[in-house]
């Protein structure tokens, strides 16, 4: 096939895709398509990588096919190439409450397809992805290709398919919360007098180092929580308000919230 990778729907998180498939791909194996021809000449000014209207020439022999569009043009999508994606193909979706069968029905069962879950971070190489595959047959060389393109804007983790609509709200929906985070925590040294570039730096900074020390470090949160919290100290003064308030009850509610909101998408 002419094309590797070709992406229905090129919005923020297909871009972002897209970015990093860039590095790790050549350009002429790579396309992408857009309702919107103002967005694909855009696209084509940034990247360097051609684009076209056409869903249909988007699919037209290339490898993987990337579904990179909201659950609610899914149905639509998908009747437009149904009967021109062959089982030699491989489809990814990556919509919130859409799983494999769902995608299986209107495409047909021997369609192979991955179920994934990506972020936007992945626009600056620093993106997680959840993925299933279905219950079809893939060769060695067709899982390193898969793996090639999600490492390429970041890390990547497989599991089983039952397990999708749970990471939404830790992978798809939470850099929203961490940038309301770090939006709160600049607002905070704003009103203690620091300058609005001052404060998002200081914040972004320290939010990055402190989940890079997680990582690395491989210690308990808990652990790394208490290392900074001094006893009569002036972070427990501030962790104690935060529990008052209940910022811990806050992100599980939300993480809640994400997931019935994904079981209901699916339904």
């Amino acid at each position: 096939m002419n094309k590797i990778f070709g992406f229905i729907g090129i919005g923020n998180m297909g871009f972002s895709m897209l970015q990093g498939a860039n590095k790790a791909f050549s350009k002429e194996q790579l396309i992408y398509t857009d309702i919107s021809e103002k967005r694909v000449q855009w696209v084509e000014e940034q990247t360097g990588i051609k684009g076209t209207n056409s869903n249909l020439e988007c699919i037209q022999d290339t490898k993987i096919i990337i579904l990179a569009i909201k659950p609610q043009y899914y149905e639509e999508v998908l009747n437009g190439i149904k009967g021109h994606i062959t089982k030699d193909q491989i489809v990814i979706s990556i919509a919130p409450g859409i799983n494999i069968n769902k995608v299986k029905k209107t495409l047909g069962n021997d369609i192979r397809v991955i179920r994934a879950m990506p972020n936007t971070p992945a626009l600056i190489g620093e993106g997680m992805t959840a993925m299933a595959y279905s219950n079809d047959h893939y060769t060695e060389e067709e899982k390193e290709l898969v793996n090639a393109f999600f490492t390429s804007f970041g890390e990547c983790v497989a599991l089983e398919e039952k397990l999708m609509d749970s990471v939404v709200p830790i992978i798809g929906s939470s850099p929203a919360y961490v940038f309301m985070f770090i939006e709160a925590l600049a607002d905070g040294a704003v009103k203690l007098g620091l300058s609005r570039d001052e404060a998002y730096k200081m914040a972004s900074q320290t939010v990055f180092g402190s989940a890079k020390m997680v990582l690395e470090t491989k210690e308990h949160p808990a652990v790394l929580k208490d290392q900074v919290c001094s006893p009569g100290g002036t972070t427990i003064e501030a962790v104690a308000a935060l529990e008052k308030n209940g910022f811990r009850n806050a992100i599980l509610e939300a993480v809640q919230k994400c997931y019935d909101k994904c079981e209901r998408l699916g339904s």
